[in-house]
């Protein structure tokens, strides 16, 4: 099972720090899992002009055609403006329309305060649907005061990014199985 991580923002750290945080419980639980986490601060990705994601170089061909090869794709947001970062967004942008058909993508957001809750539900998963994922429908609010030191300090955080870690693989391996049992259907 292929996982990649997004940690969707070219500045800040606790984005960054949650996703390390979800990773560590990926490896501890799921060994033989493939994982990839790409911080998009470390990535030198240009804007979407309308190729197809396999025409682009350098760093946007990698991130794009790793996100592709994925069977999970753990998207980790953090909220500036009331919104998802320009960085993220353009990530959808580089991608087809179907990019994430039979593919489950889990949610991990960042926030300063409880005001932004529902960003995931009016902005994120509008453009996961569009782009035909499996979404895992509860998802990681992480708040400021959720953080001291580059830590995370609030226990039921903790719990709700294991629960977000075995939903997700619980989820990619329920769906195999559908995949599995439609194929047989059609003998070949």
């Amino acid at each position: 099972m292929k996982i990649v991580g997004i940690s969707g923002s070219n500045v800040g750290t606790k984005t960054r720090t949650a996703m390390e945080y979800i990773f560590k419980m990926i490896r501890e639980k799921y060994p033989d899992a493939d994982i990839t986490l790409l911080d998009l601060a470390e990535y030198e990705m240009v804007f979407s002009d309308g190729r197809n994601y396999w025409e682009y170089d350098g760093d946007t061909k990698y991130v794009t055609e790793t996100i592709m090869a994925a069977d999970a794709i753990i998207i980790g947001t953090p909220v500036f403006q009331a919104s998802i970062p320009a960085t993220l967004k353009n990530i959808f942008d580089l991608l087809p329309v179907n990019a994430f058909r039979d593919k489950v993508v889990s949610m991990l957001v960042t926030a300063g305060t409880a005001k932004h809750y529902l960003i995931v539900e009016q902005q994120l998963k509008p453009i996961l649907a569009y782009m035909k994922a499996h979404s895992v429908q509860t998802y990681v609010f992480i708040e400021e005061k959720d953080f001291h030191r580059k830590e995370i300090v609030n226990d039921d955080v903790l719990f709700r990014m294991e629960r977000l870690v075995e939903d997700t693989v619980l989820l990619v391996d329920a769906y195999a199985r559908i995949r599995q049992a439609k194929d047989a259907e059609y003998d070949f």
